[in-house]
């Protein structure tokens, strides 16, 4: 059987298990029969083996180089390396779609297995019921307008080749990780819709999506952080966020999914705040969606769209319908979702967790607002009017530190009630220390408001998470008698859920850091250099010693070497490059990059002229390389809170 037609086979016998598994499951429901449930649970677990077929097929068809099949001629070429050839299965919307069916049905298999002796309970067949819904959709789609295995009319002898901005490391690893957080929100999106048609409406739906919620959100921070790392390698400009629609894309979802984390703990603490836990979780799932129509749909421009697809009207359809249906459920179980407790002060971490919520939405909106601007202004007035970098900026950023200052406040706080002087004593090291930093900024020459209101309270935040380290290294150091420099990791792994909790803060202070220092004191300069000749920004000289050609397989390259001195004193050599690819109109900037933890250098060259004159481009970016590792330390946080404990171990062996 040759690879097309297991692909075409493959995909529509996920399609039928997926249609089998809902019409069984819903007899079951309808006669109460365990076996027709039974045999729609199987039905709805076989879809993962189909979906695997046909991923392997088309894997199989790039490796192989078969450009009689339409997608593989349109994203590879016999001259694309290997690495890229794999990564181009998910380069256009086709392939794209086809790894959103595969990845959801391999969760959904794992969820079956998981839950495989709890099918007597009430809500576990309206899980496997509204599992099978969403899977069928995106089947439905592969099936009828959008598989990628459909054939060309004759056989081309070479491809159109990958995109040169797509053949970047960050290509195997960005894009899935997106996928994985975005496709992983809809197993909780699934528990929930499950416990308001059931009427199971305790926190039971809650603690066992717990894992999939962060370890979704975990995946969307990692996919968000190599996507900004991407950009700012490969797409030459300098920075690594410019508020485009499909970064806000990601980015909406992360926002409210963070807020959803943080009020599930209070829902698991004193079981107030259930339906706004079912709104969050909603909202999350349709925020998912709702990035995914404005990628597929052409509507707004963006430099990651696919162009006009013809699928943004089937995500816009079931965005609407399950929206809709997912207000009518929340309306509905209303009266059984309220409680008769309330926060009792507004001075309780509880408290600060809603007004973290309110933020969190706030920027979501705003962000949002800001993206589909251009569309409502079309419809007001006929012209597609667009928002710029400083709109985000001006909204956003008095919300982020907002937040920030909240990050700091939640672990001086208590639950339920804080006394007045329980705060003024908890307040005032970590106050004095801001204080006092924002002091020493403000003599050093940092001026600005907002650059110095961000490290002011960086050093508040840092201050309060240090001093909750220190307490618990210190309550165990009583307890057993050990050192306090082994105690300290002792206790974060023993109590790793609360304290990766506060690693993620940590990362998010390391972050606003990286993204205020390269945002706020950036250093740019552009010159036009012959052999010999040199530029100079900020404490940088660089002189153009060298020129070469060369080709470099499905490319030409032609390379600048520059010599660096920092100060007066030798710096080494950076080398930055134009490659011009065999399948591209457009030729593209390779970026060469100096990373210290003061500060990047960091060099383009956007023009070759006559006798090898070059136009180079020099950036100076302070302190960004700590946003990479506040990245990174969020991501560590967030695994820490999910590594189960013994006993839970136990409880599920």
């Amino acid at each position: 059987m040759n690879m097309v037609t297991l692909g075409n086979l493959s995909q529509a016998a996920a399609f039928a298990a997926a249609l089998l598994a809902m019409l069984l499951l819903l007899l079951g429901l309808a006669r109460n029969d365990l076996r027709s449930i039974e045999a729609g649970r199987r039905a709805l677990a076989a879809v993962a083996l189909f979906t695997t077929m046909a991923a392997f097929a088309l894997s199989r068809l790039f490796l192989t180089d078969n450009f009689q099949v339409e997608y593989v001629a349109s994203y590879s070429d016999r001259a694309l390396p290997l690495f890229y050839k794999a990564t181009s299965f998910w380069a256009g919307q086709k392939g794209s779609l086809l790894f959103w069916a595969w990845v959801l049905s391999l969760y959904i298999a794992l969820v079956v297995r998981n839950t495989r002796n709890e099918t007597r309970r009430r809500n576990t067949p309206y899980i496997y019921l509204v599992l099978a819904s969403i899977v069928a959709f995106f089947l439905l789609l592969l099936n009828t307008v959008s598989s990628p295995f459909t054939l060309l009319p004759f056989t081309p002898p070479d491809g159109q080749g990958l995109n040169p901005m797509l053949q970047n490391p960050g290509m195997i690893f960005h894009p899935p990780t997106l996928f994985l957080g975005y496709i992983g929100f809809t197993i909780p999106f699934a528990y929930a819709v499950a416990a308001m048609i059931s009427g199971r409406l305790d926190p039971d739906w809650l603690r066992k999506t717990r894992r999939w919620n962060i370890l979704s959100w975990i995946f969307l921070t990692i996919g968000i952080i190599l996507g900004g790392q991407w950009a700012y390698v490969e797409l030459g400009w300098g920075g690594f966020w410019a508020w485009d629609p499909v970064e806000n894309a990601s980015f909406i979802p992360w926002l409210v999914s963070t807020a959803f984390i943080h009020t599930a703990i209070i829902q698991e603490r004193r079981n107030i705040m259930r339906v706004w836990n079912m709104v969050l979780i909603v909202l999350t799932f349709l925020t998912c969606i709702f990035g995914t129509y404005l990628v597929r749909s052409g509507v707004l421009q963006s430099v990651h769209d696919f162009g006009a697809t013809g699928l943004g009207g089937f995500f816009l359809v079931f965005l609407v319908v399950t929206g809709i249906g997912s207000l009518i459920l929340i309306a509905e179980s209303y009266s059984q979702l309220r409680t008769d407790h309330s926060l009792e002060s507004l001075l309780s971490r509880e408290s600060t967790f809603l007004f973290n919520n309110v933020i969190l939405l706030a920027i979501a909106f705003s962000t949002l607002f800001g993206t589909i601007f251009p569309l409502i202004s079309e419809m007001v007035t006929g012209k597609k009017l667009t928002v710029g970098e400083p709109f985000f900026n001006q909204v956003n950023t008095p919300l982020f530190l907002l937040l920030l200052l909240l990050t700091g406040l939640c672990p001086l706080i208590g639950w339920r009630r804080a006394s007045i002087d329980n705060l003024k004593k908890n307040f005032l090291l970590p106050a004095s220390l801001a204080l006092a930093g924002g002091l020493v900024l403000f003599v050093l020459g940092v001026r600005t408001f907002y650059p110095l209101a961000a490290f002011s309270l960086a050093v508040f935040v840092s201050a309060t998470i240090l001093l909750e380290f220190a307490a618990g290294a210190r309550a165990r150091k009583r307890l057993t008698g050990e050192s306090l420099l082994l105690a300290l990791p002792r206790v974060l792994w023993r109590l790793r859920r609360r304290y990766g909790g506060y690693v993620v803060h940590f990362g998010m202070v390391l972050m606003v850091i990286g993204i205020t220092g390269s945002t706020a004191f950036k250093q740019e300069k552009e010159a036009t250099l012959r052999q010999g000749q040199a530029m100079t920004i900020g404490d940088y000289q660089l002189r153009y010693t060298g020129f070469r050609s060369f080709q470099d397989r499905n490319r030409t390259v032609y390379a600048a070497t520059l010599g660096v001195t920092r100060n007066g004193r030798p710096a080494g050599e950076m080398t930055t490059e134009r490659r011009y690819y065999i399948n591209a109109e457009q030729p593209t900037t390779e970026v060469s990059l100096r990373i210290s933890a003061r500060e990047d250098l960091y060099l383009t060259m956007p023009m070759i002229g006559r006798n090898n004159e070059i136009t180079l481009r020099a950036a100076v970016n302070p302190l960004l390389v700590w946003g990479w590792v506040g990245g990174g330390l969020m991501v560590l946080g967030g695994i820490m809170t999910i590594i189960p404990s013994r006993r839970q171990k136990r409880r599920t062996t």
